[in-house]
């Protein structure tokens, strides 16, 4: 894969031009010069060369940088042969880019019309808005070591890291989940006592993508519940399987289906069937905690009552999607079955563990 480099303003560099290709790529077939297309396979001569652009022009969209991205995007026309699908569709994408450039500049216009003599302020605070694109990513970094402090203050360095690690893999599995899906996302936000969030845009998301995007959180925080039972497991420290049972603990809380919970927007993709089955689920985990394991001593069970119960009332509310998500009922359930699964095992041992 070629190495990109950039220069001096911040712009990746063109990729070099290629040779003069006389072999085709794909068959062999010798070319004359300035073929573009094998006349045998139709394999395009140049197409790694091309391939190189597209990607250093898909890197500059990503940066904003349009009217770079667009010079890059017709560099490209050069080594296409003329109505191929592929040069249509470049074609078409400069345009796309053009239709921005325009709407930018229409915009531009009639602000600076709409503020008169005040245009040149406001075009020197948008120069500098670099300066506060910085300083609200400082507030990712602010924010954790805040949340880590609070934690540390109350139970000392070691659980408030571990606690701190689970918090934030949560949080990253929302904000991996979102970039994947092609949506904007912000980093994490910590509030110290309260939680954190990821604000992202969800302009376009199916309701398939929004219960992915919102179990993505717990399904990050289980890795991390079972790689402290893992630790557990190698070193019998007790700092290791009271991080399990927390960290697979808060992640189930998280998948109560009301307010602003993962467990809310994960179940609009579910219908009510799928709801009564992820609730007798969790009622089955509770009887399970009651009865048979005898955790009556402590909180274990009764976040698996408060699910079930939360998710029956769902069941009567009117958000009933047309066409619900089987995989979206099947991630909520395994969620459900494994941090349960996690919770009942390391909450006797928190407990008794040295």
């Amino acid at each position: 894969m070629p190495v990109t480099t950039t220069t001096a303003t911040g712009i990746p560099n063109e990729p070099a031009l290629p040779e003069t290709i006389h072999s085709c790529p794909a068959c062999s077939h010798w070319l004359p010069d300035g073929t573009l297309a094998c006349p045998d396979c139709q394999a395009l001569t140049y197409g790694r060369y091309l391939s190189q652009v597209a990607q250093s022009a898909q890197q500059l969209e990503q940066e904003q940088k349009w009217e770079p991205a667009r010079e890059r995007w017709r560099s490209a026309l050069a080594w296409l042969p003329e109505q191929t699908q592929q040069a249509e569709g470049v074609k078409q994408h400069i345009a796309q880019i053009d239709a921005r450039l325009k709407a930018a500049e229409d915009q531009k216009a009639r602000w600076t019309k709409r503020l008169g003599p005040f245009a040149p302020v406001a075009l020197f605070l948008l120069k500098i808005k670099s300066f506060f694109f910085i300083l609200f990513k400082l507030k990712f970094l602010l924010s954790f070591l805040a949340f880590f402090g609070f934690y540390w203050a109350l139970f000392g360095w070691k659980f408030a890291a571990g606690f701190m690690a689970g918090l934030a893999i949560h949080e990253m599995g929302h904000y991996v989940a979102v970039r994947r899906r092609g949506f904007k996302a912000e980093l994490p936000m910590f509030l110290p006592g309260m939680g954190a969030y990821v604000k992202w845009y969800s302009q376009g998301a199916t309701l398939e993508d929004l219960a992915a995007i919102a179990l993505a959180g717990p399904l990050f925080g289980l890795t991390v519940a079972l790689a402290f039972l893992a630790m557990w497991f190698a070193w019998h420290a007790r700092i290791f399987v009271v991080l399990a049972y927390v960290t697979a603990w808060i992640n189930f809380v998280n998948l109560i289906p009301v307010l602003w919970l993962d467990g809310a927007q994960a179940t609009v993709a579910l219908s009510r069937a799928q709801r009564a089955l992820v609730a007798g689920t969790c009622f089955l985990f509770f009887g399970m905690a009651r009865m048979v394991l005898n955790l009556t001593g402590g909180d274990s069970q009764w976040i698996f009552l408060i699910v079930g119960a939360c998710m029956v009332w769902r069941c009567f509310t009117k958000d009933e999607p047309e066409k619900p998500s089987t995989n979206a009922f099947l991630y909520f359930q395994t969620l459900v079955v494994v941090l349960g699964l996690v919770v009942l095992y390391t909450y006797p041992l928190a407990g008794t563990a040295r």
